[in-house]
């Protein structure tokens, strides 16, 4: 799947609004941060190809998986090799490099890698990332009767901004209105992200979950608050669990000399999300690039 597109200032100007961090405004023509390519390439599908889920249904471009519908963003890895800039035009080339079933512990799954590269019209690659997409079994829902009532939680006041400094970290904690402005700025249509009933008595969720590439983006945000100065030439992340929409999450960073690491954890100390980078080596003092 081969597209000419532009990284597009308007998600990008919606994702600011969304961290509200306080950090300088990226406007057209300034680099886009890491992995914010995520919001400034939406590929909206048309309502008639959705599924059940929200998600595009599959045959098209990612394969069939008969008997594993339940889909999650598991990681992936990004390779920098130029500066994406908001505003400009990109060559976007996607493919499926692979689909591997296996059987765990919880049952039979699988992962689907998907490889996406970014470059300049007729010009150098940018930019090349791999995507792992994890499918699951059906659900065993739990009795009704069991659920926890969706109006508290519809009832709590808004949080404010997700990603606050606490201590040495930061936390992060979401809303059901953060999750529907990141679904609208991603157009990720995906039902658990918005539609309490469905992600709780379809899909089997404890309450709205929030996006694995949302808690991804914080981790990559916090790395970029605590060394503005540096370069990402690599990013890896993973997934291991989801964070629940109400729920407090802790972020930590550990800067080193030529890498960095991100991790989210629960506020039981799971660990949900981790994120790896490594930095494009600094220059000798009084050096000058090439």
């Amino acid at each position: 799947m081969t597209s000419v597109e532009t990284l597009d200032p308007a998600p990008v100007t919606a994702l600011q609004a969304l961290l509200d961090t306080g950090a300088p405004t990226v406007a057209t023509g300034d680099p886009l941060p890491p992995m914010w390519q995520w919001v400034a390439l939406p590929r909206w599908p048309a309502s008639s190809v959705l599924g059940p889920d929200g998600h595009p249904r599959p045959g098209d471009f990612l394969p069939r998986l008969n008997g594993l519908p339940r889909r999650m963003f598991a990681g992936g890895e990004t390779l920098f090799y130029g500066t994406l800039r908001v505003g400009a035009d990109v060559v976007r080339e996607s493919v499926v490099d692979s689909v591997e079933e296996k059987v765990g512990r919880s049952g039979r799954f699988a992962i689907v890698r998907v490889s996406t590269t970014l470059s300049e019209p007729r010009g150098p690659v940018l930019l090349r990332e791999r995507q792992d997409i994890l499918y699951r079994p059906p659900a065993t829902v739990p009795d009704p009767a069991t659920l926890p009532d969706p109006v508290p939680p519809a009832a709590r006041p808004l949080v404010g901004p997700p990603l606050v400094r606490k201590g040495e970290g930061w936390t992060f904690v979401t809303d059901p209105t953060l999750l529907m402005r990141f679904s609208a700025a991603t157009a990720n249509a995906h039902r658990i992200h918005y539609d309490w009933p469905y992600a709780t008595r379809v899909e089997g969720y404890p309450g709205l979950v929030v996006h694995g590439p949302l808690s991804t983006l914080v981790l990559a945000e916090a790395l970029r608050l605590t060394a503005p100065d540096r370069t990402a030439a690599s990013l890896r992340h993973r997934n291991n669990a989801p964070l629940f929409c109400g729920s407090e999450g802790h972020v930590s960073v550990t800067i080193a000399s030529d890498s960095a690491e991100a991790t989210l954890r629960g506020g039981d100390g799971t660990l949900l999300t981790h994120l790896s980078v490594g930095f494009v080596p600094r220059l000798p003092k009084g050096a000058a690039h090439a």
